[in-house]
């Protein structure tokens, strides 16, 4: 399931975020990668101070765990502080899939759900497409700046070649408390239901489906 969250950031926390990123160095993002996918990946990634990163990340992640979209659709457990990542004229990642489990050695996390939250927008570079491989077939996005798109894991995904310009990303991953997909699908359809339904909370509709969504919620999570 893939699902947009449009205007995340605000062109003045864009500006602000882009302006830091800017005044800092990049590094291979090879160091960065999984075995597999570190033979497709050709990136740069953010090497700041930890005083800029606390900067961008008080802004990014401040916008994000507390948008309604992003909590009902991935019922986050953890989530990961993100990459910043920069693509520049020539570059791309080649088809991949994210390593099921990552971070450091203390403090692991499973891999649920990929966010890419696009720092910069569309007019500034061409290419640069992510193209994810759904059961429909291969989607291609390229969202305005400050907007972000979450998607499952286990997505086959890829970046076209950045063909001129400069494309700037914040990748970010979450373990949910709903390991399988289409359950987190499920849940997010009754919740949905759930809220078309709230303005007579007291009806049977609602508090059937109410019930519903608690109970599958209770049954399929993991803590």
């Amino acid at each position: 399931m893939l699902v947009k969250i449009p205007d995340l950031l605000t062109p003045l926390q864009l500006e602000a975020l882009c302006s830091v990123l800017r005044q800092n160095q990049f590094v291979d993002g090879k160091l960065s990668a999984g075995k597999n996918a570190r033979l497709e990946k050709n990136n740069q990634e953010l090497a700041a101070n930890e005083d800029d990163y606390t900067a961008l990340n008080n802004v990014v992640m401040t916008e994000l765990v507390r948008h309604p979209s992003y909590l009902q659709t991935a019922m986050p457990a953890k989530i990961c502080a993100p990459i910043y990542a920069r693509y520049t004229t020539g570059m791309a990642y080649g088809g991949h899939i994210d390593d099921p489990i990552m971070g450091p050695a203390n403090s692991r996390y499973r891999s649920d759900i990929s966010i890419s939250i696009f720092l910069n927008g569309p007019q500034e570079y061409e290419g640069g497409e992510l193209c994810i491989e759904t059961p429909q077939g291969s989607t291609e996005i390229k969202l305005p700046a400050g907007h972000a798109i979450l998607y499952p894991s286990t997505s086959y995904h890829s970046v076209n070649e950045v063909t001129s310009g400069e494309r700037l990303v914040a990748v970010c991953w979450v373990q949910s408390y709903i390991r399988r997909g289409d359950q987190r699908e499920i849940l997010v359809q009754l919740d949905r239901a759930r809220e078309a339904l709230a303005d007579d909370v007291n009806s049977l509709a609602y508090q059937q489906v109410n019930l519903g969504y608690a109970n599958l919620y209770r049954m399929w999570a993991e803590t």
